[in-house]
Order: C-alpha cells, then sequence, then structure tokens
C-alpha cells in the first residue's frame, strides 16, 4: 500500500461538507491508497454518509468508529494504528484536494528521497475547485535536507500537517502520535514530529482547499479552546524535554511556547473572548513567568513579536490587573470607533 489517509469526522454533514471531502479523495488520480475514515461518535447523519461511501467504494475506504469523542487528535491516532501505508496524510473532514493532490506529493517524494512533503493551500468559503486567496503553507528556508537550522524553523514555524504527507516508518519507529481530547493536536505535534523527518520538500501549488465558514474552530474564541492551547503548547514543551531536544533547540522552543501558550492566547482571548476573565489572565500570566521568566530576552520573541504586543505583555509582567483593564478599554474604544463608522457608513 503505497499511501494511507486518514480523515477525522465528526458532525459535518451539513451543508454537504463531508461528501465533497470524499469526493475530492476518492477521485485521486492514484490507485494504490487507502481512505482511513474515522467516525468520532458523530451525533448528525455523518455516519451514515460514511457508510454509504464505504459501501460504494469497498477496498478504497474504510470506517473506524468511536463510541466516545477524543477529539481530532484521537481520531488520528485511530487511523494512524490502521494504516497500512508506506506514506500517512491527513485531511479535515470539511477540507477537500485536487485529484492529483497526492500523486504530485508522492512524486515530489519519489524525485527527492524527502520523507515529508508539503504545498501551499487556497482559502475559500464556497465548495469550488477555483483557486481563492493562497497561502504558502512553509518557506523554501525550510526545505531540502534538514539541518540544524532548518530543524529550527520548522519548529517555530512547522506549518499545518494537514497539507503533508509523511513517510510512515519514521511515525512508527519514533512513536509519534498525537494528544487526544483538546483541541489544536497539531500545535504540539506539529513541532515535534518535523524534528524526526531528515529532507522536506514541497510542491509550489495550491493543492489543498481550507474551508473558511463559521462553525470553524479557528473563527470561536472561548476561554475553553485557549486553555487547550495552552494545553498543547504545555505538551510540546513535555515532550521536547523528554526527546532530548529542548537543550539543543532552546531558544526556537522557548519562542514557540511563549508564541502558542501564551502570545497567541492572550491576544485572542481579550480580542474574541466574550466573557474575559481577570483570573484567566493572571493564570496565564503566571504559567509564562513560571515557565520561562525570561522569555522576553529571547531574540526571537524580539525579532517576531510585534513592538506593540511586547509592549502589552511588557505591561501584564508587571501587573495582570493593569494590563487587563486598559487592554479591554482599548478593545472597547475599537468596538465603539467601529460601531460608528458602520452608522456613518450605513
Amino acid at each position: 500500500m503505497k499511501l494511507s489517509v486518514i480523515v477525522p469526522v465528526y458532525n459535518m454533514a451539513a451543508e454537504g461538507r463531508l461528501q465533497f471531502c470524499l469526493d475530492s479523495l476518492v477521485n485521486q488520480t492514484i490507485s494504490d491508497y487507502e481512505i482511513l475514515a474515522v467516525d468520532d461518535a458523530s451525533t448528525d447523519q455523518s455516519p451514515e454518509i460514511l457508510r454509504e461511501y464505504a459501501e460504494k467504494y469497498p477496498g478504497k475506504l474504510r470506517v473506524l468508529t468511536h463510541q466516545v469523542n477524543r477529539r481530532q487528535g484521537g481520531a488520528k491516532n485511530t487511523g494512524l494504528k490502521a494504516a497500512a501505508g508506506e506514506w500517512v496524510g491527513f485531511i479535515d473532514s470539511d477540507d477537500w484536494v485536487t485529484p492529483d493532490y497526492y500523486e504530485k506529493l508522492l512524486r515530489r517524494a519519489e524525485e527527492t528521497g524527502a520523507d515529508m512533503v508539503g504545498c501551499d493551500y487556497s482559502l475559500v468559503d464556497s465548495h469550488t475547485f477555483e483557486v481563492g486567496r493562497v497561502v504558502r503553507n512553509n518557506s523554501a528556508e525550510q526545505t531540502g535536507v534538514l539541518d540544524r537550522e532548518k530543524h529550527g524553523r520548522l519548529i517555530m514555524r512547522s506549518g499545518s500537517m494537514v497539507i503533508k504527507i509523511y513517510r510512515h516508518q519514521v511515525i512508527t519507529e519514533n512513536h509519534l502520535d498525537f494528544p487526544e481530547g483538546i483541541f489544536y493536536e497539531d500545535n504540539c505535534a506539529g513541532p515535534v514530529w518535523s524534528l524526526y523527518f531528515k529532507r522536506f520538500e514541497r510542491v509550489e501549488e495550491p493543492l489543498y482547499y481550507y474551508y473558511q465558514h463559521q462553525t470553524s474552530t479557528v473563527h470561536h474564541v472561548s476561554e475553553e479552546k485557549c486553555q487547550d492551547r495552552m494545553k498543547a503548547a504545555a505538551l510540546m514543551l513535555e515532550q521536547c524535554r523528554e526527546r532530548g531536544f529542548l537543550e539543543q533547540y532552546y531558544p526556537e522552543i522557548q519562542y514557540r511556547f511563549t508564541e502558542l501558550y501564551y502570545g497567541v492566547t492572550l491576544f485572542s482571548y481579550m480580542l474574541g473572548c466574550p466573557r474575559r476573565k481577570l483570573s484567566f489572565v493572571r493564570e496565564l500570566g503566571r504559567g509564562m513567568r513560571e515557565t520561562f521568566p525570561d522569555f522576553q530576552e529571547n531574540a526571537y520573541y524580539r525579532q517576531y513579536t510585534d513592538p506593540e504586543e511586547q509592549r502589552m505583555i511588557a505591561l501584564q509582567m508587571r501587573s495582570d490587573a493593569r494590563f487587563f483593564y486598559y487592554y479591554g478599554l482599548k478593545v472597547w474604544v475599537r468596538g465603539v470607533k467601529k460601531f460608528v463608522r458602520a452608522r456613518l457608513r450605513g
């Protein structure tokens, strides 16, 4: 078997999303592959849709079922245990790919000897194969034979895991998997996995379609999701320490932890969470201080973190309450200005 494609599925029956994804997979231009659709205890019509596809495409699509929801990480782990392919790929069940997606990635692997291959993706808000806004998932500076410098770059910007294929042997030999029961499982797995691969190559085309819709994880900020991002960052740090990478890649791991656990979480929470709590902001600041008290001295932090964000973070490091009320006021003023502009335009 050349390739196993793992598809975590949870309540994707609406709007034909699951069918569009599966149609793109069953019609790939390669022939030697399997699709492992993992139903993560869906409560809608997703299981029925999966059964229909399994009956229509026997030998190509297999359905694995969870009785209890384990989130995407758990579904991916179930797929990995069942995968028979020489290569493994993942796809979100509301996204889709071009018919030659896997053919082009596999060909790139064969041409270069890479053990990890990716591409760019297209942001769309409807079910179409017209290319939308193209996003580069990784950079040319991260590709080729992975030395110390390139591995460091991949820790900081590992890119999406669904827009890559991985040599299965590397995964099994190094016992690589995903954290279960949380959102943002890729935030932990992506940087850790990247350290075990020897050569990374890209196909310079947007072959993956990322569907943006209002029920996507990224469009809803909640304290639960912020907590999950913090857990994912903490697990990433723990994995790097246990696997012996922390000392060698300390600046990059420290920066990635700072960004995931703290920076992204802090500002997304303050900007998007409808009921902000000072207690949560205190918890976040305390966790950062205890884990990496000197994070503001990190060279990557100084280089890549927005100067205004650095000023706000410095304020929180001095006083959680002062930051909470000051930044909350800024958000409120910004909202009032946006409302006034909308009324004037109307």
